[in-house]
């Protein structure tokens, strides 16, 4: 094969991957926006553990909270519903989880608002990290969207209240650097270097007890990321 025909040959393997990404997160990108959000029998993660300690809270489940969702949840779900008024199918959906408060978002389109935003956040916090650990960053600011815990958007992630300390010391405001932006279309286009973390900290920066408190899933650059 020459040169010419090689070139020919790699750009459209280039073209074919670039189809193949494309698809994937626009795929991606449909599911989030239209699968409703709903715990059934046999469902498992943090949703299910919000539905656990709310129920707890009311009396209504006295097992441990483990975040799956077996026969002793549906049990409870349903004695929740019927106080509620709400039809007794042992299914947590959206209105069953609204009368229980808990509110989870998804994750948002890749928008240039939504990168610009999401790549200040990466630049203030993970300046000087390498690339990857700025992907991380913008991943774990994500996974919180998506958490009950935390707030349901991008922006009221980020605004929360003491959670950033970049937003309220001024580095918010500074210059974005282009690895930055690079690194938020990564993290909205779904990498996810952290394996769903939702917590990161520098350990040479902080000595919150809290946050040493959490279990380690990896470090990438200077950041512990945890659960």
């Amino acid at each position: 094969m020459n040169s010419r025909s090689l070139e020919k040959f790699l750009k459209a393997v280039g073209v074919a991957m670039g189809i193949i990404f494309t698809l994937w997160a626009v795929s991606r990108s449909y599911e989030n926006s239209v699968a409703p959000t709903v715990s059934q029998y046999g469902s498992r993660g943090n949703e299910v553990i919000a539905i656990q300690e709310k129920l707890k809270e009311r009396g209504l489940f006295n097992d441990d909270v483990t975040g799956y969702y077996g026969p002793v949840t549906q049990a409870a779900v349903k004695r929740f519903q019927k106080q509620q008024g709400i039809s007794q199918t042992g299914i947590a959906g959206p209105q069953t989880l609204k009368a229980l408060g808990i509110s989870i978002g998804s994750i948002p389109a890749s928008t240039t608002k939504n990168i610009d935003l999401l790549a200040r956040i990466i630049s203030a916090e993970a300046r000087g990290e390498p690339y990857i650990g700025q992907v991380a960053v913008g991943a774990v600011i994500l996974n919180r969207i998506e958490h009950p815990s935390f707030p349901d958007t991008l922006s009221g992630v980020i605004f929360q209240k003491g959670a950033f300390t970049a937003v309220t010391d001024g580095q918010f405001e500074q210059p974005v650097s282009d690895s930055a932006y690079s690194a938020a279309r990564d993290a909205l286009n779904g990498w996810d270097p952290t394996n769903g973390c939702i917590y990161y900290y520098n350990p040479k920066k902080t000595s919150n007890k809290f946050i040493y408190s959490r279990p380690i899933v990896t470090v990438i650059g200077d950041h512990r990321f945890c659960t």
